[in-house]
Formats: structure tokens, sequence, C-alpha cells
């Protein structure tokens, strides 16, 4: 086997770009490439080490000897080391040996920019280029029609590890979720689909949280190809993909990049700001340049190379500030005295902007539990630059008071309509996510109270107020048909259930909600704007019924909904209206089919009799434990 020939794929440019932390797209050069060197075929290798002695390639090649293939450093204080290895060839397992300027320190790590990884527990890297041939030039062309602010986005999250197993509980792979999970998700009505993270990680509890392949989808379900497969599958049947990405922290694992070249290279060196206690797990150094130009290289390297429409940004919070869950002592201030981390907002608002600069029709979203102000707003207003936030504090108050006994709901009626007091303030994505059914919170089905009757009742009443609430919404697998168990990521969800009415019946609710939302031009075409909501009555709380309309741009599109958070049915209740013109239920949770008790309103009249400070009102009956929808 031939030694490395000096060779690089980097010009001055591409350095002054590193260098100054505005490279954004690093996957082009950094890492292993298969290219010709004077007529021979091999593998092209970077990476950036400052503070190492040496570097070599180690792999099956060279029966994993340091020193055979060292690679040259630049001259040009870059602190990349490169070089150009004949013969080999896709599928070459490898990893980088660096001896340091560091106290002799030698570290054996994987690629930072690898394609491939093995399959855990194993961390080498595998050289490998992926030739996908797309078939979604359809969706990529109205993308931007589709997944706007102003459209429809019902989101099903999904662990693809656990959604569903084959025999003996192995994973479906790519190719077989490109058939199952795209062929659900068409047939409940979502719009969108969010994998939780699928970037390389060696720790399957973690759940995909603690990264270590920032540039490689795991090699659990199959190929980087082959996830290509799955993603434009979703974009053939029209629905858009969102990937979880944790620019926030990172393992300590041996191979991965803490620690890389025996310096504090990709972490902050100080560990009031470089370790996070919670998950015991490193943090990035968003004041390095080279660091900021490789995360947001990994975030445009998705969008770019996998077709993908937006990311979820996790843990925004434990980025944004200093004291994030640290004791006194434990933190240290900024330039100012306070406690946000201003290194952290400058990378969060240079990566959005470079975001949406770059690719049309495309959405980030924080997950973000603060009253971080601006956060869904743009840089050039001052705000972070997100097109979306999480609304963890109407999730938490709609648990909290879904899980009352009804008797007691009457006292806490503040709190089901206290999200209406800001809920403009931000463009909020509505979130029954998978944090919300682990760790003895029980599942969504088992926090509700009441009898098996009452339970399902109140889930259908908890989804069709989510659905008709300002915002977008997001799904947690399982939770569609009522899933009994906590999850659980080893194994597949409880599908057997779906056999049974109440289960079926809350699937086929769910289903015919995405179906209104997507046909509803009230429920999505204002659902960030003040404009698009309209309290008829909050102040029922005697009868724990609250009205409202959802509003779009044609007025004749307006839907009146109420809602009865009780099992008494409401008959004879009449609410005030905008419109003399008849009224039809379109939607009602009490519908036999969804397992309810069949009170529906066939026949509605509207009369000329005031009512909540309007002209003209209704009369319906509110089955129990229900949502009605007027139109």
């Amino acid at each position: 086997m031939s030694k490395v020939i000096a060779h690089s794929l980097f010009t001055d440019f591409d350095i002054d770009l590193f260098k100054s932390g505005k490279h954004y797209r690093l996957y082009e050069k950094l890492g292993s490439h298969i290219i010709e060197v004077g007529g021979k075929k091999g593998v092209y290798f970077a990476v950036w080490a400052p503070s190492a002695k040496s570097v070599s390639v180690v792999g099956d090649f060279n029966y994993w000897l340091e020193g055979d293939h060292r690679l040259n450093v630049r001259w040009d204080s870059s602190g990349i080391w490169e070089g150009f290895i004949p013969g080999l060839d896709q599928g070459t397992r490898y990893k980088f040996k660096i001896r340091s300027n560091n106290n002799d320190v030698v570290t054996e790590k994987a690629d930072p920019f690898a394609r491939l990884c093995e399959n855990p527990p194993n961390t080498a890297s595998i050289v490998w280029q992926s030739d996908y041939n797309w078939k979604d030039k359809k969706w990529m062309g109205h993308r931007k029609d589709k997944n706007g602010l102003d459209r429809p986005y019902s989101v099903y999250e999904v662990h693809l590890g656990s959604w569903k197993r084959k025999a003996g509980n192995a994973f479906l792979s790519y190719h077989e979720l490109a058939d199952d999970l795209v062929k659900y998700v068409k047939q409940m009505g979502y719009t969108h689909v969010e994998f939780m993270p699928i970037m390389e990680y060696p720790y399957d509890p973690s759940w995909g949280y603690q990264l270590t392949g920032y540039f490689a989808p795991t090699s659990r379900f199959g190929k980087p190809e082959d996830f290509k497969l799955l993603v434009d599958r979703f974009h053939q049947n029209d629905i858009g993909v969102i990937l979880d990405w944790v620019p926030s922290h990172f393992p300590e694992d041996a191979h991965g990049l803490g620690y890389f070249d025996g310096s504090h290279l990709y972490e902050h060196p100080d560990r009031r700001r470089g370790y996070h206690p919670d998950w015991k797990s490193l943090i990035f150094n968003y004041g390095r340049n080279e660091v900021r130009a490789f995360l947001i290289s990994n975030a445009l390297f998705w969008l770019d190379q996998f077709h993908v429409d937006g990311l979820r940004v996790d843990a925004v919070a434990s980025m944004l500030y200093l004291d994030y869950s640290r004791e006194e002592g434990e933190w240290e201030p900024n330039m100012y005295g306070n406690n946000e981390n201003l290194e952290a907002i400058s990378f969060i608002r240079e990566l959005n902007e470079e975001v949406y600069k770059s690719f049309e029709g495309v959405q980030t979203i924080a997950e973000e539990s603060t009253a971080f102000a601006g956060v869904s707003r743009p840089v050039f207003l001052g705000g972070l630059g997100f097109g979306m936030k999480w609304m963890m504090g109407w999730m938490h108050d709609t648990l909290e008071y879904f899980k009352k006994e009804p008797i007691y709901r009457k006292h806490h009626q503040n709190d089901i309509t206290f999200s209406m007091t800001y809920a403009f303030t931000e463009n909020f994505m509505l979130p029954f996510s998978h944090d919300e059914v682990v760790y003895g919170k029980q599942s969504l089905l088992y926090r509700m109270p009441g009898d098996e009757w009452q339970r399902f009742a109140n889930l259908r009443l908890l989804f069709g107020y989510m659905f008709t609430h300002p915002g977008t919404n997001l799904m947690f697998m399982g939770a569609e048909f009522g899933q009994s168990s906590e999850w659980n990521f080893q194994q597949s969800l409880d599908w057997h259930l779906t056999q049974y009415d109440f289960h079926s019946g809350v699937q086929e609710l769910v289903k015919d909600l995405n179906t209104l939302y997507k046909t509803s031009p009230a429920l999505y075409e204002k659902q960030f704007s003040s404009e698009g909501f309209e309290w008829i009555d909050y102040g029922d709380y005697e009868n724990s019924v609250l009205t409202y309309l959802r509003k779009g741009h044609d007025k004749k599109n307006d839907l009146v909904i109420a809602c009865n958070f009780t099992p008494v049915p409401r008959e004879d209740y009449r609410i005030g209206v905008p419109k003399t013109t008849k009224y039809n239920e379109i939607f009602n949770s009490d519908d036999q089919k969804y397992g309810g008790s069949g009170v529906v309103n066939s026949q509605i009249k509207t009369t000329r009799t005031p009512w909540h400070g309007r002209k003209n009102s209704v009369v319906v009956t509110i089955p129990p434990l229900s949502v009605i929808i007027l139109q």
C-alpha cells in the first residue's frame, strides 16, 4: 500500500472562511473523500487538530498501526491535517490517531465529518460516498407553499427504532420504513414527520440525543442512501421531513469530539461553560470560529444533502443561559453581569440567518422552555430567527388541567385559558412530545381521570382542543391511538390495541382532525396571529365550558368551537355567534365512530337572540367531555 501523497481540496479562500467561522460547507472539504490524484483512485483525508504533533490514519488497511499513513499539517496555521492515500475505496474503516503537543496525550478518534459509521457498539468511521437519484422534484419545487407559516403543520414525532419492530424485536430498515411508516403517516393525514435524532449515536438509551456522528445517519437501519430513500418517499407523498438536531451538547465517549486533539477543541475549556451537569456531556465552545463553522455546516448538510425540510433544535434554553441547571457559584456572568450566553445567542442568530438565506421553504423550530423574548422573531428585529417555538407552557398547563377530576376543573378555568394571554408573542407549536410519556409520567391516556370511557373521552377532548387552539401541532407516536403504557424505546408501540374500539376510535378522531385542519383555512391561515382567534366566552367556569372563534382571511370560513370539560352534557346551551346564517356541526368528538356516546347536533338554528355580546345566537347540546365545531 502506498503511503500518503500530499494533496489538498482547500483553497486559500476556504482557509480564510474557516478561520473566520464563515465556511458553511465544510463537509465538502473535511472528512474523507473518494477522488483521483495523478490518475490513481484513492481517498483524501482532512481533519482539524491544531494541537496535534502528528496525525495518522489507521484502519483495516494498515492493521490499525500508527505511523504508516501520517497526514501533513498545512502551513497556514489553520490546524488542518490532510493527505491522499491511493488504493483505498468505499467501505474502508478508519480512525485518526492523534499525538498531541499537549502533554503527549494520544487519542484515537472517529472522523467528525464521516458520512457513515460502524454499527454501534463499534465506533470506526467508514469511507462512504452515497449515490442517490432523487425523485422529489415536484415537492422541492412547491415546498415553500407547503411549508410556510400560514400552512397546516401537523407533525408526527417518531423514534425510528421503536415505532414498529419485526419478529425477534429487530429494527425495521430505512427501506421497510419507506413502505410502512410513509403509508401510515399519509393515511393518518399528518403534514409532516419529525424524527428524533438519526445522526449516529453510540448509546441507545440516549434516544439519539448524545451524538457522535454528526454527518452520518445511524447505520442501525441502513446506509445513507437508504435514509435518502425514506425522505424521498415522504416527499413523493406530500409529507415534509423535520430532523431533531442537537447543537447543545455532546457525549464524552473516547472516540467522539471531546478532548479531540488532546485539547478542548470543540468543547468550552471552562467546565462552568463546557460541561453539562444534567446530561453529563460536553458543551460546544460557541465563541470559537471553527466550531461555529462546524455546527452551521452540519445544519446545512442535512438540508442540502438529504433534502430535509426543517430542523427542530433541541435544548435551546440550555444554550441561552450560563446558569442553566447550575447552582450559585457554578457559573460566571457575562461581560454585562447577567446570565445570557452571548456567544451562543450570536451563534443561533447566525445559524438561522444562514439556513433561511440558503434554502427556500424550510423551517427551524426551537425547543425552548423559558420566557426568552423573540425566539421566533427575525434576527433583524432583534429575535433569534427561528420559524417556530415549542409552547412548553401550554403543554404543561393543559396536561395539569386535564389530570384533574372534572368536578374540580371549574376552580381552574384560568389554567386552561392562560395560554391565550401570550399565545401570539411567538410562532408557537403545541407539542405532546416523547418527553411527556416517559420516566413515570404515564401515557397521555392514563393521565386522564375517570373510568375507561371518561379517559378516552378526555383524550379525544384534549386532541380536539389542541387542534383548535392557535398554533401548529406535534404529537408523539402512539398518542394517536391511545397507547396505554409509557413509551419504551426498546420495543414496538402496542399496535395490537388498535383492534379495540376505543383505541381505533381515537385513531379515527386524529385522522379526521388532521383532515379538518388541512381543509379549514380558519385553523391555519392566521394560526400565529391574534386576528385568527376570538373568545366568545371564557368565563363560564361553573359549567367548565369554553367557546371561541377561529378565523381565516375569508369570514365564511370562520369556525365556532365549544369545549365541555365535564362529563355532564350541556343541553340547550346558547352560544353567541357572529352571523345569522345557518350553522352546521362539522366535527363532534363524542361521535360514536370515535367511541363517544353519540350526542350530536343535527338541526342548528340561528336566532336573533343577543348573547355573549353578539346579536345572534345558536342553541346546541355540548356532549360530555367533548369538543364540537360549527361552521
